[in-house]
């Protein structure tokens, strides 16, 4: 279920989807998201599609996943295609006009990547799951700055709920200020990172009184300076949301287990309408 759930907690629109890491509401309020690992689309309020993108037909006799998009400039999206790790810029006939190459150690279609996001000066920020590494790329797809995700002196643990453990990244953002915040996936943990590395700000597993953070999906600072979280795999008794101040206290939580389950990494703040 993607939905959009008002003020009063009432879903006001839902499509149905598979398996989902990224979504946008666009300007329009039309709404783009993917169908499975390796369709695009934009629909309209009324669930019509106005747009898509195949990456297996783009791709033939490939085995690829999409974990991340962006409607960028020019009415252009940006794709993510883990399998062939490429980051392509498809216009609006669906013909890609833009493609770079991403250097990935470990190369799989399921861990290539989790979000990637344009910035403002045309450089492409990407997590990179598997190889547990944010990286930066330029216009011609050089790497121009990367943060390997800590593991802060801990032993690394299988599974996918707060008892686990890795530097499997999942989000990274680049801020007004110049820094990057980061969700570091099953790392439980969310890092404010200077262009020279260094960790500024961090929000670990167990910061927040009577919260654990589990795989830290998408993260943002909001307009007031404070970080919402995306928190996924938790467990029913954990928050699905989370909004904090830079001091680490809890404005507020959102949870609804019957809704949506032990599996949420795509959430956001939307603007009022």
């Amino acid at each position: 279920r993607l939905a959009i759930i008002g003020k009063d907690d009432k879903v006001e629109w839902e499509h149905k989807v598979g398996g989902i890491h990224d979504a946008w509401l666009l300007p329009d309020g039309h709404v783009l998201f993917q169908q499975g690992w390796q369709k695009v689309v934009e629909v309209d309020h009324d669930k019509k599609v106005v747009w898509k993108f195949d990456a297996a037909k783009a791709f033939p006799g490939t085995s690829l996943e999409i974990h991340a998009f962006q409607r960028v400039e020019d009415g252009r999206t940006m794709i993510s295609v883990g399998g062939v790790s490429k980051i392509i810029e498809v216009d609006r006939e669906g013909k890609i006009v833009k493609e770079i190459k991403m250097q990935v150690r470990r190369s799989g279609a399921h861990s290539d990547t989790r979000l990637v996001r344009k910035t403002a000066a045309g450089t492409y920020l990407a997590s990179h799951e598997g190889d547990g590494i944010v990286k930066e790329y330029d216009a011609e797809g050089k790497v121009i700055w990367d943060f390997p995700i800590p593991m802060f002196g801990k032993e690394p643990k299988g599974g996918h709920g707060v008892e686990a453990f890795g530097n499997h990244v999942f989000s990274a953002t680049r801020l007004a200020n110049g820094n990057t915040l980061i969700g570091t996936g099953n790392g439980h943990s969310v890092l404010e990172v200077t262009p020279k590395k260094e960790i500024v700000w961090k929000l670990e597993q167990n910061d927040l009184p009577g919260i654990q953070l589990a795989w830290v999906c998408r993260v943002d600072k909001l307009a007031n300076g404070n970080i919402f979280i995306s928190n996924c795999h938790a467990g029913p008794t954990n928050p699905q949301m989370i909004e904090v101040t830079p001091d680490k206290k809890v404005v507020w939580t959102w949870k609804d287990f019957t809704l949506f389950g032990n599996s949420t990494p795509v959430a956001a703040i939307l603007p009022d309408k």
